[in-house]
């Protein structure tokens, strides 16, 4: 399978790149025909640098950030956001002047939880969520939900790739589906590779893939 992969870099920063391979896989919510690899975007120090700088962009006219909340083990992005974010003059409310970096718990049934120590930095709190990929939307609603829930105000919403483009929210992303030339989402009712019973290669997730 990884025989398959293509690189894909950004026009605006070639040292930001994802890798897909094409194929059946299935994850939490839907089936789609590539496989988007973004191991080493979160974990290399100099690609998620590189990644931070771009996101950082959407918010250098925005007037507060507090905190960013991290899912799909993002944060190391995250962390270098924040750093473009403080050096670009964005202001944060917070008592010593710098910006949280959380990543939410998950709970038992698949809630998204902040235990009590942590809630301090979400109410009342200007937050930008940050996501390695956004497909369905459910994942984003499930994130918003939380934040929401425990009083934060959501300042902005990034992603390394986004398919996913509601009406009623702005999704500032580095890649879409429009990098990806043919890239589907399907149902797992609907999807038409199951219908021409083609295998499922890989179950995957934020974490990356399993074969079958």
């Amino acid at each position: 399978m990884e025989t398959r992969a293509v690189k894909i870099k950004s026009k605006a920063n070639s040292m930001v790149a994802i890798k897909v391979i094409q194929g059946h896989f299935a994850t939490n919510h839907s089936h789609i025909n590539y496989y988007i690899d973004m191991t080493t975007l979160k974990a290399r120090q100099s690609e998620a640098a590189a990644a931070a700088e771009l996101l950082a962009r959407k918010y250098e006219m925005t007037t507060f950030v507090d905190t960013i909340v991290c899912m799909d083990g993002c944060e190391v992005i995250g962390s270098y956001l924040a750093q473009q974010l403080s050096q670009a003059g964005i202001m944060s409310m917070n008592q010593h002047k710098t910006i949280y970096i959380v990543t939410p718990e998950l709970h038992t049934g698949g809630q998204l939880i902040f235990r009590d120590n942590m809630q301090m930095m979400i109410r009342g709190k200007h937050v930008v969520l940050l996501l390695s990929s956004i497909t369905t939307g459910k994942s984003i609603s499930r994130s918003l939900e939380c934040i929401r829930y425990y009083g934060g105000e959501i300042a902005g919403i990034s992603a390394v790739f986004s398919a996913y483009h509601p009406k009623d929210v702005e999704i500032n992303s580095i890649f879409t589906e429009k990098d990806i030339p043919d890239y589907q989402t399907y149902d797992f009712s609907a999807c038409p590779m199951c219908a021409r019973k083609v295998p499922v290669d890989a179950i995957v997730n934020s974490y990356g893939y399993s074969k079958i």
